[in-house]
Order: C-alpha cells, then structure tokens, then sequence
C-alpha cells in the first residue's frame, strides 16, 4: 500500500477512458491516490511539469517520478504493487496482452469514436468498417469470462473504452455500432465487466459526459448545415 496520498498522484480528466484504465488498475490494487482533475483547455503547470513532451494526460506521479501512456503506467503499477497482479508471470502471455491492448488503441478507439463524430460520409463509413473489423477481431480471441480469465487483467482494463465509451457514443450518435446481435461474446463480456464492483467504482458519472458528448455532436453537425 502507498503509505500516504502524497505518494501517489493521478492527473487528468475524470471523463477521459485513458485516466479510467489507471483509476481500475490502482483500485484493482488497492493502492490510495490523490486525483488531480485537468481541464486539458487550460492545462494546468503541474500537467506540463510532468509531462512536458507531449503535455497529455494521463500523468501517473508516484513519489515524485512521473510516467505517461496509460498502457505504460498500467505496466508500472503491476510492476510496483504485487498485488492483485493483472499480468501474467508468463512472458509470452505478457507479449499477448501487450499486443491485443496495443490492437485497442490502434484499431478501434481512434476509429469508433470517428464514427460518430465526422462528418464526412465516406471517412464515417471508414471508420465504421475499421472498428467493426476491430471489435470482430477481438469476439473471435475472448474465449473465457474476461480476456484475464476469470479475473479482471491488462486486456479487459484496456478495453473499458469498449465497455463503457462505445455504448455512450452510440447513444449520442444513433450509431448500432457495438450490439449483442453482432458481437454477442463481447457484448456480454462488456456488461460483466462495467458490473464488476472495482470497475463500476471507477467509471465516470456517465450523464455529465454524455451531455458533453451530445453538445459536441449536435454543434458538429448543426455547423456543417
């Protein structure tokens, strides 16, 4: 356990999938935080004291050293607080884990929120395919509760944004991107874990992001007519 809240600082926006992934790892261990809450508008000196090369969040700040990349600091915690482990001791499962986080960010986070909010018809198209081609990839590896097995691991904590921010997306846009008649595995894999206790804890409210969304959406659209 961190032996104070000074210990450990997380910074960025409470709605933001990325800062999500960290607040699961750290309560998946149990470790205390203090949150920092950045209007990524008016970034803050302390984010740009930490993080001065890409000036992104999240910023995970533990005893005065800070790390970046959500993936990277999901690595860190695991690494530093035994506990609740959410990689395997197995290199190879490890490599795997790695590797089908890394397909998250690459192939369906950028994509499906495009989905919903480009304009353009034929780039929408795109990116629909793209994260529909992405989402099938990962129905056909999910062969148990979660991609951890039966406990929460690194893959499922990546993919919170499918969980939890696609389905938001889609309510905003009217977008039947992620739905149990398409993706039945993984759409069940999904409700199971934003009803997991730790994970459900570490959700963001979901009405004030989703009138955040809606706002963008409408003022998207409303200005290309």
């Amino acid at each position: 356990m961190a032996t104070n809240q000074e210990d450990v600082k997380l910074l960025g926006p409470l709605g933001s999938p990325f800062v999500c992934r960290v607040n699961i790892a750290l309560k998946l261990k149990g470790i205390e935080c203090e949150f920092v809450e950045e209007d990524l508008r008016n970034k803050s000196e302390l984010l740009l004291k930490y993080n001065p090369v890409y000036k992104k969040v999240p910023v995970f700040v533990h005893n005065e050293n800070p790390i970046s990349e959500s993936l990277v600091i999901l690595e860190y915690i695991d690494q530093t607080w035994k506990q609740n482990p959410i990689l395997s001791s197995d290199p190879y499962q490890r490599s795997l884990a790695r590797f089908w986080s890394k397909f998250i960010d690459d192939k369906i986070v950028a994509a499906s929120f495009k989905s919903a909010f480009t304009i353009d018809e034929k780039e929408r198209e795109k990116n629909i395919e793209e994260s529909s081609e992405g989402l099938q990839v990962l129905e056909n590896e999910l062969r148990d509760k979660f991609f951890g097995g039966e406990e929460i691991g690194f893959v499922d904590i990546a993919a919170v944004f499918i969980a939890f921010w696609i389905p938001l997306v889609q309510d905003v846009s009217g977008l039947q991107l992620f739905t149990a008649e398409k993706f039945p595995k993984l759409y069940k894999w999904s409700k199971e874990f934003v009803d997991h206790p730790v994970v459900k804890k570490s959700l963001p409210p979901r009405e004030p992001l989703f009138a955040l969304y809606k706002g963008r959406y409408q003022s998207l659209f409303n200005a290309s007519k």
